[in-house]
């Protein structure tokens, strides 16, 4: 069994009025007011984990609650590239309480432009693709679980037009 190491990363989706205000919060950094949607995905991009928070939730306080959750549902992962949101006591505590292995992707010095960061690619690639259903670009639930489903839902479709892609009858 090969075992697929992950990557994880956070986006912040507009909320609409329907979002309740405890569920949601302010992105101080990307000036966004709505949640956070933090994903674990493969090496190929397919989920594995979401998580959905208040956008005012840390990237690290967020992280031990998905790594938790990819840890139940993958017990044989041992790996996982973050972003560099993530870094600081995070690595120690998934190392010691999960025996999982976070290894950090850091921007290059003196990046000032946008550059494809090694690692990186996959998730936000993902992103994309969860981004092309209507549902999932503009968070319209009334509670985080339902985003996160919503969310499920769109990887479903994608993987499914995967699957009917290469069948060959």
């Amino acid at each position: 069994m090969t075992v697929l190491p992950t990557r994880w990363s956070t986006p912040s989706p507009y909320g609409a009025e329907t979002v309740c205000r405890p569920s949601r919060g302010y992105d101080a950094g990307k000036r966004v007011n709505g949640r956070k949607r933090h994903i674990a995905v493969d090496t190929r991009g397919l989920l594995l984990a979401v998580l959905v928070t208040g956008a005012n939730v840390q990237d690290r306080a967020a992280a031990p609650a998905l790594l938790q959750a990819l840890r139940t549902c993958f017990p044989v992962i041992r790996l996982v590239w973050a972003d560099s949101g993530y870094a600081g006591r995070v690595v120690g505590w998934a190392a010691a309480h999960l025996a999982l292995t976070v290894r950090i992707v850091a921007k290059l010095a003196g990046q000032t432009t946008f550059v494809v960061l090694h690692r990186r690619w996959a998730v936000e690639r993902t992103f994309s693709w969860i981004n092309r259903c209507r549902r999932t670009v503009r968070d319209y639930e009334r509670l985080p679980d339902h985003h996160a489903a919503m969310v499920q839902w769109a990887m479903i479709i994608v993987m499914t037009r995967r699957l009917a892609r290469h069948q060959h009858t």
